[in-house]
């Protein structure tokens, strides 16, 4: 009897082995194979100037690669079995504050992640406030066109504000001819007249987000002649009603008054329509002719706008409420070039300066670290 039950026992164990074996056999049809991925390094520290990073992939299978990091580029996203070089490159850093991204490798079910970290400049790059980080630009070197995921076109007809005789259109003309053109690292805004009627370019940046206080520059050369009118300047998300929602007038220059340059704000207590307007002119000497920089440092207290680093307009929050401060909110960028209009057309406009171009050769958002 004990004999017997021995056998029973030795069965009922062999039998549960095979059982076992069968089902994670099963079992590892189901689960995905793994690749036999690796990668030369899993930390990388670069220099604030930028430079390149080399790393060998090695995967028994093709793999692929993927960075949200807008600072850097892969020469190559994907690869194939055995040993791949791939050279992941970084801008310079504009920023006195390291930053740091994660490069992901990935074949089969396997998952490698790289972290890159780049040194923090000795000082900012490029012309903001102490503490300002860079969160968006637009530096206009790539493509031939405005990239649609940062810039929307207007399209309007002429009159539709302040009486202005340009029609406002969506890349080009109805025979063709561009009134936004990316060449050279420039954006360029041509105003043109087409059988019988001027046409133009009014663009937006980040329309449906904006941004909310902020250091704001761009570098412009203006146009040249009477009717010319062009602006950098803002207008909130959230738009209801003008002016109780605010508008915010980095710079503005019409060509009757050649050179000189302005800036605005408008809201219930201050508006042009009544002359209540907060406002402020002064002289750019070659406006017309080179690139100079404007910029508004907008902050929940103040706005202060410049030209050339000089102070142009300066305002403070009174604590008065909406009416007088309704800059509390996300607002947008706008470059355009009008034509004619209630203040561009004042003393008429000449038709012999058109073709006319507004050229701006970058645009930088800083916002407070």
């Amino acid at each position: 009897m004990k004999n017997f039950l021995s056998f029973i026992l030795t069965f009922a164990a062999a039998l549960t082995a095979i059982a076992v074996s069968a089902c994670s056999s099963d079992s590892g049809g189901d689960e995905p194979e793994k690749a036999g991925l690796s990668v030369s390094k899993e930390a990388v520290t670069l220099e604030a100037r930028g430079g390149q990073v080399v790393l060998t992939v090695s995967s028994s299978r093709e793999w692929g690669a993927a960075t949200t990091a807008d600072w850097l580029t892969l020469d190559r996203t994907s690869g194939f079995k055995g040993e791949t070089q791939l050279t992941v490159s970084a801008a310079q850093n504009p920023n006195t504050s390291e930053r740091e991204a994660t490069l992901t490798l990935m074949s089969g079910a396997d998952r490698k992640y790289v972290r890159l970290t780049q040194k923090a400049a000795d000082k900012p790059l490029y012309n903001a406030p102490e503490g300002y980080e860079l969160v968006w630009h637009d530096e206009f070197d790539s493509g031939t066109e405005l990239n649609p995921t940062d810039w929307t076109h207007e399209v309007q007809g002429a009159g539709w504000v302040n009486h202005e005789l340009q029609n406002y259109v969506d890349h080009k003309t109805p025979g063709g001819a561009a009134v936004t053109q990316v060449a050279g690292g420039v954006l360029r805004i041509n105003c043109l007249k087409e059988n019988g009627k001027v046409y133009s370019g009014r663009v937006y940046a980040h329309v449906g987000q904006g941004w909310q206080y902020a250091y704001i520059e761009a570098s412009i050369k203006l146009p040249k002649g009477k009717g010319t009118w062009p602006a950098f300047w803002m207008m909130p998300v959230n738009f209801r009603s003008w002016p109780a929602d605010g508008e915010i007038d980095i710079m503005e220059e019409v060509g009757v008054n050649p050179n000189y340059v302005s800036s605005s704000l408008h809201a219930n207590s201050h508006v042009h329509s009544n002359g209540t307007q907060v406002t402020h002119e002064m002289y750019c000497e070659g406006a017309e002719s080179d690139f100079h920089t404007y910029a508004i440092l907008w902050t929940q207290r103040n706005i202060t706008t410049y030209v050339d680093g000089k102070q142009q307009l300066s305002y403070d929050n009174r604590g008065l409420g909406h009416d007088d401060w309704p800059y509390d909110a996300p607002f947008y960028l706008i470059l355009n070039l009008a034509w004619g209009g209630d203040w561009g057309g004042m003393n008429g406009v000449n038709e012999g300066a058109l073709p006319c171009t507004m050229e701006v050769d970058y645009v930088r958002v800083f916002q407070k670290r």
